[in-house]
């Protein structure tokens, strides 16, 4: 098993976390439960084993699988090198185009990105293809791949699906509330979403994450592959600004993170009706909002 393999540096750093909970002189469970726990091969199981004694922080004797000490930080691989390659490229290439800032027509060869990305080949051509898809990037007959560009059309189209697939799941996500698991989650993001408002002139630059996290725990409710598909996209362009004014940022910012808590605290208060009001409303401003904001092509 290689080492550069994201799957494996995962379940090692996995393992890491499960090790520091068991503690120094527990033993680790046989290799088909460990295998079984994260999903995995046996082969990658004894991949990560071999290292970690390597490392010192196991003894693995025949069966036995001792752990010697508790994980330290430095034990770990960094996040970025647990993604998967596809999840790197998507990042790679949307910090490509922003920092490049490119215009519509420019053309992107797979070998420049190959080397911009220090990713393989096969990886980068596979996010292009599937990228295509959505019509932001293009294969001529020429062999290269040209950038379209992001247009009010290609947005306004964008936001309509955005809209009916929100609007759906939200409704779903009322229709079982409330729920113990979902008062809890919603109960956490309000706290977030105060903690934000609450020192929004440092924090309003983590507010897209929080932004994601809030429509992710609704549209959820849905489990629909589809759904989760355009979200992609939606991930890409709407949570890496795709060439975003940053003039009014902070103020927009402030305003969505409002919306958001007066959705999250009408369903509190058990007013699913108030709520999806308030969602309806919110989904009109952030449509007003990207139409404004963003430099068009």
């Amino acid at each position: 098993m290689s080492r550069t393999n994201s799957v494996y540096k995962d379940t090692y750093n996995s393992c890491l976390d499960f090790i520091k909970d068991l503690g120094p002189e527990s033993l680790l469970p046989p290799e088909t439960s460990l295998a079984k726990k994260w999903s995995i091969s046996r082969t990658t199981v004894r991949a990560v084993l071999e290292h970690l004694d390597e490392e010192k922080i196991i003894n693995w004797e025949g069966r036995e699988k001792r752990i010697l000490r508790k994980p330290r930080k430095s034990d770990y691989f960094a996040h970025e090198e647990t993604k998967s390659a596809g999840k790197r490229v998507e990042t790679a290439f949307m910090e490509y185009v922003l920092g490049g800032d490119l215009a519509p027509g420019t053309i992107l060869r797979e070998a420049e990105l190959v080397r911009e990305f220090g990713i393989s080949t096969s990886a980068v051509r596979e996010f292009l293809i599937r990228f295509s898809r959505f019509g932001l990037i293009e294969k001529k007959p020429n062999r290269h791949w040209v950038l379209n560009g992001f247009t009010r059309d290609f947005a306004s189209e964008l936001f309509d699906v955005r809209e009916m697939f929100e609007l759906r799941a939200f409704k779903v996500f009322c229709d079982t509330w409330p729920s113990e698991a979902a008062t809890e989650t919603i109960s956490s993001l309000e706290q977030e979403h105060l903690a934000i408002l609450e020192n929004i002139d440092g924090d309003y630059l983590k507010f897209p994450t929080l932004d994601e996290k809030f429509h992710r725990a609704f549209r959820s409710a849905l489990s629909n592959r589809f759904v989760d598909d355009f979200y992609e996209l939606i991930s890409l362009i709407f949570h890496f600004h795709y060439r975003w004014k940053k003039t009014d940022e902070r103020e927009r910012n402030e305003v969505a993170a409002r919306e958001h808590l007066d959705v999250i605290q009408s369903l509190l208060a058990n007013d699913t009706q108030a709520a999806q009001d308030r969602l309806k409303l919110h989904l009109g401003s952030a449509r007003r909002t990207l139409m404004n904001s963003v430099q068009w092509d």
